[in-house]
């Protein structure tokens, strides 16, 4: 498998919240996310990606969690129900240097490999290290409106680990219209092959949020 890291997908700063801001909606998402159908490539424990949704006041529970397998990367594929506006985003790692340092969103894919990871994503997201969960990152909202399916790429972590965990992933915004979703044929890859998947992220590019 071939790796590309293309950052093309627009200006360059970090920006977040520590509280709601009262502009932008902050409703959870979780209800219309298919949780059964969400799949995550390169977790060691299969389906523990899953688990990482859940309710706010679940956020955190430390007994659900997902690691990364080969090396420090982790895709989600996460099917929503039906259209959303995403605003914003939590991301709850452990507190120390496997937590996450960036995530990368993709709009629509409808089930990225890591193959793809270098195409253009809508945005990219800095990450600080947060175990409480307290910190909400703002998305582009022009990006981000009729979402069904959202993919989330973590291309690493703080620390030169294999080893990436994600304890929580808590998904904010607008619900909008009802469609009756049918079935897509993708082929995922369950975890990738230590061969072909080696660590290598560096120097990457962070994004503005305008």
């Amino acid at each position: 498998m071939s790796h590309h890291h293309n950052h093309g997908d627009g200006g360059h700063q970090h920006s977040h919240n520590e509280s709601a801001d009262n502009s932008v909606s902050r409703q959870s998402l979780y209800p219309k996310i298919l949780r059964s159908e969400i799949r995550c490539l390169n977790e060691r424990i299969e389906g523990s990606g899953q688990t990482v949704f859940r309710p706010l006041d679940e956020r955190l529970n430390r007994e659900q969690f997902v690691v990364s397998d080969c090396d420090a990367e982790l895709i989600f594929n996460v099917p929503f129900s039906c259209n959303v506006k995403l605003t914003a985003v939590t991301i709850i790692g452990a507190d120390d240097s496997s937590h996450p340092s960036s995530v990368k969103l993709y709009k629509n894919r409808d089930g990225i490999t890591f193959d793809d990871t270098g195409a253009v994503c809508e945005q990219t997201l800095e990450l600080v290290r947060d175990p409480n969960g307290v910190i909400e990152y703002p998305v582009k909202a022009n990006k981000f409106n009729n979402v069904h399916s959202l993919s989330l790429y973590i291309p690493g972590n703080y620390g030169d680990s294999d080893e990436t965990m994600v304890y929580y992933i808590g998904l904010w915004g607008e619900y909008m219209s009802e469609f009756r979703r049918e079935a897509v044929n993708v082929v995922y890859e369950a975890r990738a092959n230590p061969m072909d998947h080696k660590l290598s992220h560096t120097n990457q590019v962070i994004y503005e949020i305008n």
